[in-house]
């Protein structure tokens, strides 16, 4: 008996740069705040001040995409469903792109020495390069380089 072939995914709005911009805010619930803080830190982000207070704070990720690091209370209050289980069970990888494979490598290892774990060994597919890490709360983050030649254009239409 042969596998299954699967069949591609039919796209009907396609493009490189959305349609719509949006800001992205992540929530991630987090047993300790100052703890996540230290740790984020030591990985070379900053955080907004405005948006900190002892519940919850806001992480800087890029220009338009941020991480608000939740209490489980404060969590749970905007989810209104159970808290899961990151240390058990990945229900989300967040990536996040570096500028070489070197940088790739030391984000890990700035994450390991933070508290933070390795996750899986790195991922080397030639044009695109990952290491993933587990922060102190277990959330499953990944680090990749992807070379910016191997990204097939992409023909704009609705």
């Amino acid at each position: 008996m042969s596998a299954p072939t699967a069949t591609a995914p039919v796209l009907t709005r396609t493009g490189s740069v959305p349609a719509t911009p949006h800001k992205l805010f992540l929530n991630l619930p987090v047993s300790d705040l100052q703890r996540s803080i230290t740790f984020f830190e030591a990985l070379g982000f900053a955080f907004h001040p405005g948006f900190t207070d002892e519940t919850a704070t806001c992480m800087l990720i890029g220009e338009d995409a941020y991480a608000m690091l939740l209490t489980h209370e404060a969590f749970t209050g905007f989810s209104g469903r159970p808290l899961g289980a990151p240390a058990r069970e990945t229900s989300a990888m967040m990536a996040l792109s570096v500028a070489s494979r070197e940088e790739a490598d030391a984000m890990l290892e700035r994450a390991v020495d933070a508290g933070g774990a390795a996750a899986r060994p790195p991922v080397d597919h030639g044009f695109m390069y990952a290491t993933s890490f587990y922060d102190p709360d277990g959330h499953h983050w990944e680090a990749f380089w992807m070379d910016p030649a191997a990204i097939p254009p992409v023909t704009e239409h609705d």
